[in-house]
């Protein structure tokens, strides 16, 4: 027998919801703007299933495909390099709308501002990120891993010119060590989307600078003819990308906004945790959390997110590796006809669950409290692609999944 998926409705109670400022639609538009400067800048795909929707009984299938991000296979960059930006303007005091890429990466503004060294912890992704920003920025970077990282990632991280380790502790362990590490470095920096108190200015330009992902996903469905997503699905790690799409389509459409589902990684599950307290206060998850979603091995949440999330979430949900690894089959083979997203462990979470959801009788409860059906039209955000190609051959050519 394969493990469940476990849910737990939000029954959490409601607070003033004073952080879904954080990802209004002005504050969006101003990273969207930031990120449109970069030569690199292209919307990335957003892939219409629509055989695979009929398959599962489905309106719609949406999935915002991240492999394609600044050729960094994953989404992560939005918001590094956003924080970045925010952090030299504030320190220059200046609006980040007057430091657009060709005035960050000048001689004018590195002889004005100086040079500042960006700690950051990481599985991978969001540190290639902070590396990659550091490096077009002429920025230091040095980045720490957890135990159980893989060398494919490390060196990523290092091509980028940061100074990056692999250390024998787990995720949050990292962050604390970034954090020791940043307070002993003159302009040491961290740039960390996880909020903690008194740590909350930049987690917050972090998640809005994931803003841009929701924000062009919005704008593709509107072309394709969908006037809003019934429902989305959203994987969390310390859930700062779930806050951040959560609270971009909670402030797009106030009057009738989407379902959302939180999915976290099983043995991570800290959100989930907390909806089934049912409290509304945080909890903490410890141990070496290992998964093969190493981008959602975080056992603690991000505070302003967990508010947004409290306040707007229908269900949070626990997912087993084996239905990761079935979303990255399914995404990678799909129904002939459809477009092909190659989605690594982390970005096919969702789509793996959502397909449990529609196809085993077992989740039939959760599909109808979540009215999924035919009427659906349901967006996913695949925020990675095969970022560690070996271990991405292994689960979906092999059937590996340890």
């Amino acid at each position: 027998m394969e493990p469940s998926i476990l849910w737990a409705e939000n029954t959490m109670p409601h607070t003033e919801d004073s952080q879904l400022a954080v990802m209004s639609l002005e504050e969006v538009k101003k990273a969207r703007a930031f990120h449109q400067s970069f030569p690199q800048y292209t919307k990335t795909p957003l892939a219409k299933l629509s055989h695979m929707a009929d398959y599962l009984g489905l309106g719609a299938v949406y999935v915002k495909d991240e492999s394609y991000r600044f050729g960094l296979n994953a989404f992560k960059v939005l918001g590094g390099s956003f924080a970045m930006a925010r952090y030299i303007a504030k320190q220059t005091q200046k609006d980040v709308s007057e430091l657009p890429y060709q005035v960050l990466t000048s001689d004018a503004l590195r002889e004005e501002f100086g040079q500042a060294t960006f700690f950051t912890a990481t599985d991978g992704n969001h540190g290639r990120g902070v590396a990659w920003a550091a490096n077009r920025l002429r920025q230091k970077a040095v980045v720490y891993m957890p135990k159980g990282s893989t060398q494919t990632r490390l060196q990523n991280i290092q091509k980028e010119g940061a100074t990056a380790t692999i250390e024998e502790v787990n995720y949050d362990e990292c962050v604390r060590m970034a954090a020791a590490a940043a307070a002993k470095t003159p302009n040491g920096v961290v740039v960390q989307d996880t909020a903690w108190e008194g740590y909350e200015e930049i987690p917050a330009w972090i998640m809005q600078g994931y803003g841009t992902m929701a924000m062009e996903a919005d704008e593709q469905l509107a072309e394709d003819g969908c006037d809003r997503p019934t429902h989305v699905f959203v994987q969390a790690g310390v859930g700062s990308l779930a806050g951040a799409v959560q609270g971009y389509f909670a402030n797009r459409y106030p009057e009738n906004p989407p379902t959302v589902v939180v999915v976290e990684a099983a043995v991570a599950a800290c959100l989930y945790q907390g909806a089934l307290a049912a409290d509304g206060n945080p909890r903490i998850v410890d141990g070496d959390l290992q998964t093969i979603m190493a981008g959602l091995a975080c056992g603690e949440p991000n505070t302003i997110s967990w508010d947004i999330l409290k306040n707007h979430v229908k269900v949070f949900v626990a997912a087993p590796d084996c239905v990761a690894a079935k979303g990255m089959r399914m995404l990678s083979a799909p129904i002939k006809g459809d477009p092909q997203v190659v989605s690594g462990e982390s970005g096919a979470a969702p789509f793996g669950v959502l397909a449990s959801i529609m196809k085993e009788e077992e989740y039939k409860e959760l599909r109808e409290l979540l009215k999924l059906n035919a009427d659906s039209k349901v967006l996913l955000f695949s925020t990675e692609g095969d970022t560690d190609p070996d271990r991405y051959k292994n689960i979906v050519w092999e059937g590996k999944e340890s």
